[in-house]
């Protein structure tokens, strides 16, 4: 190899070169029983390969950090409105991005996707239409950590029955056994949203 082209590689490359050289030297003097300037070579061989080993873990600290972003770039912050809703009894938090449908895309602000619209099997997300219990918020069939969640959710529209007490509703269990008490009706909502879940817990 060229000296020229030796030269201008990274200093952690040539560190097992050099200490390949030195172990000879050393092996060579402790040979001929020069034991004094072998003893200052072994000194001088383990400050080079512990500088080689500092060399290699500060170029992987380095890789790994620049790899961070999986090539999105660099990440900044940004401030946007995020909702509650009930998953099994519990609260979690979410964003609402992206819907099928224009009129809510209207209503909402956000993004109008008819392409969501077409994804079929998504778990659903329970909106309560008309009267409700104070406090009532979204009602979701799954969420991360699921076999089946899903950032897409196809929208189910639930309403009381007149004459019906609406109480808080947190589960799609609880939406069932309402149902099956006849007070409590649910329809297609006819629309997908994209409404990633982004904590669990209130």
């Amino acid at each position: 190899m060229p000296a020229n082209e030796e030269a201008s590689l990274p200093l952690f490359t040539l560190v097992p070169t050099i200490a390949e050289t030195e172990l000879r030297r050393h092996a060579y003097l402790f040979m001929e029983g020069r034991n004094k300037e072998a003893d200052a070579m072994s000194k001088r061989l383990a400050a080079i390969v512990g500088t080689g080993i500092v060399l290699l873990l500060a170029a992987g600290v380095t890789a790994l950090a620049g790899g961070g972003s999986m090539g999105m770039g660099p990440s900044s912050s940004i401030s946007r409105p995020a909702f509650h809703g009930y998953y099994d009894g519990h609260k979690v938090t979410y964003l609402s991005t992206d819907v099928s449908s224009k009129a809510q895309a209207k209503a909402l602000h956000i993004n109008y996707s008819a392409l969501i619209g077409k994804v079929k099997g998504s778990p659903e997300i329970y909106l309560v239409i008309g009267k409700a219990a104070p406090g009532q918020l979204a009602i979701f069939g799954s969420e991360p950590g699921e076999s089946n969640y899903s950032p897409l959710w196809t929208e189910t529209d639930l309403t009381w029955k007149a004459g019906a007490t609406p109480v808080p509703i947190k589960s799609d269990t609880q939406i069932n056994q309402l149902e099956k008490k006849g007070v409590l009706t649910e329809k297609p909502g006819g629309a997908v949203l994209n409404c990633p879940i982004i904590k669990i817990g209130s």
